[in-house]
């Protein structure tokens, strides 16, 4: 990413932060996954579980999320592959938490987890998302003892601080590390920063932006599939 898109994309999302400082909408609401969200396969299954990038906010439907999108990639190879979409817009660690008992109601085989976006917007301890992480996975983990889980990693804004911002990027890999898991850097790797691939909100990604986000994420995927 260049210099300019950088910091153009961390502008843009100063005025998010305020946005989502005011929604309103609980983050600890069960998500509401609908038939168009879930496939139904006596095959492998992938749980992604995360926020508005996952829900395919702002999309003509979910079938445009990077969710879907991946899916279908990975369908040609394994055929009876299923998966669910739980995003849940505006979504928090601890709200994902609250939630997580919830969505694990069936056996996955593969459980991608993007959350933490919106703690750092909201200015929570750093600490408390690593906690949240951890605990999510180590969850995920006494139901399902074979699961495999990808997490993937979120930057936050530079006006948060320098100390923040580096306490926010550095837990990430640690939690991958710790809990031995397979990590994504950054979903929005090319995506971010380019206003043709981004809705007006300058955050959400479009149709096109979740295309470069599925090719960016199935390499992973056809890793913990094999």
């Amino acid at each position: 990413m260049s210099r300019l898109s950088y910091y153009g994309f961390f502008s843009i999302l100063v005025i998010f932060a305020f946005v989502a400082s005011c929604n309103k909408e609980g983050s600890e609401q069960e998500p509401k996954v609908s038939p168009k969200m879930e496939t139904k396969t006596n095959g492998k299954k992938i749980l992604f579980f995360g926020d508005s990038l996952t829900a395919g906010y702002g999309l003509n439907g979910p079938e445009e999320s990077f969710a879907h999108l991946s899916f279908l990639e990975l369908q040609k190879k394994y055929p009876d592959l299923g998966y669910v979409n739980a995003g849940v817009s505006g979504d928090t660690t601890s709200g994902g938490l609250a939630r997580l008992d919830w969505v694990l109601n069936t056996k996955y085989d593969v459980f991608v987890l993007e959350l933490g976006a919106n703690d750092s917007l909201r200015g929570l301890p750093t600490k408390m998302t690593e906690e949240n992480l951890t605990r999510i996975i180590r969850e995920a983990r006494a139901k399902y003892p074979s699961i495999k889980i990808l997490l993937i990693g979120m930057r936050t804004l530079p006006n948060m601080g320098p100390q923040y911002a580096k306490e926010f990027a550095s837990l990430f890999p640690r939690v991958a590390k710790k809990e031995k898991t397979e990590f994504m850097p950054f979903l929005l790797a090319g995506v971010a920063g380019d206003r043709k691939l981004n809705q007006d909100d300058g955050i959400h990604p479009t149709a096109e932006g979740h295309k470069i986000l599925s090719k960016h994420l199935v390499p992973y995927l056809n890793k913990l599939l094999k």
